[in-house]
């Protein structure tokens, strides 16, 4: 899970996304892609610019465009690198946006997930084929906003169910509809039925929901900001960005998130497994679709 937003109102949640932070998190390494034979336009052998982030910006924006700057061979099908993109990489827990791509000529391309991309501060859209796309060409983003806004109340609720529950984070996973978050609980006793009415206190209460940024040196000074245990957010570029729910909850993270609370809807525990003498994990899932 990455460790996990401030601000006012929903206004603060689309504020401008933080660059030397994105630039620094969206270059940690990608796994190692099997070389394979490929007769496509282009491929990554020529390093290409960092891709921006539009998601940090604005996380309800569903569609855009954007200049295609590589295709490429990838672990599976193929990999499209663009200018600029709304599709969020895979991390921190949370899952790569799918949607597709519509090229000059009409053709969809169904972007089926997204990762971080082998080029540092690039993300990679991947995809059966590329169809006709090319690089150079200006084509139209679409993404799967039903999927993504899940992700986002998934992902806010896990923020919340971490103030609920004060022990340590081992792990976590955001989903569609379920997500969980494991606990280092040491003494501490586990109540379903007590967490489950908090937690939907907190939603109901439509709390807003923002982000704001703060300096390594400011994160090193309070080192309970990072609730994560075995993950630490970046450091070096020398900005941090956290996402806040004022009074409630404030973390570092880089995933998308909805605007208020109150966008998550009632929710429901649906076990606590025992993971080891002092390791618990926690399953919610939406009581609702």
């Amino acid at each position: 899970m990455s460790a996990f937003l401030t601000g006012p109102d929903a206004t603060a949640a689309r504020a401008p996304l933080w660059s030397l932070w994105a630039a620094r998190w969206l270059s940690a390494p990608s796994p190692s892609f099997a070389d394979e034979e490929s007769d496509m336009t282009e491929t990554l052998t020529a390093a290409v610019p960092a891709t921006e982030d539009l998601f940090r910006a604005d996380a309800y924006a569903v569609t855009t465009t954007a200049t295609v700057l590589a295709v490429s061979a990838g672990e599976v099908g193929v990999e499209i690198i663009l200018d600029r993109t709304l599709f969020y990489p895979m991390g921190g827990g949370q899952p790569g946006d799918t949607g597709v791509i519509l090229a000059p000529d009409g053709t969809e391309c169904v972007i089926t997930d997204t990762r971080k991309g082998i080029q540092p501060g690039t993300i990679a859209h991947r995809a059966a084929s590329a169809g006709t796309l090319a690089p150079g060409q200006t084509v139209t983003l679409r993404l799967d906003w039903p999927r993504r806004h899940k992700l986002m109340r998934m992902h806010t609720c896990l923020h919340l169910l971490s103030a609920v529950i004060p022990a340590g984070v081992t792990g976590g996973q955001v989903g569609e509809d379920k997500g969980r978050l494991d606990f280092d609980i040491g003494e501490l006793v586990l109540d379903r039925d007590a967490i489950e009415a908090q937690l939907n206190a907190l939603i109901a209460a439509d709390h807003p929901v923002g982000q704001r940024a703060i300096t390594d040196a400011e994160l090193d000074a309070n080192p309970g900001l990072v609730k994560t245990m075995s993950v630490q957010p970046p450091r070096g570029a020398g900005i941090v960005r956290l996402i806040e729910i004022p009074g409630v909850d404030l973390q570092p993270c880089g995933g998308t998130h909805v605007a208020r609370t109150g966008e998550i809807g009632p929710v429901r525990i649906e076990k606590i497994e025992n993971k080891g003498k002092r390791n618990r994990r926690v399953v919610l899932a939406f009581a609702e679709g």
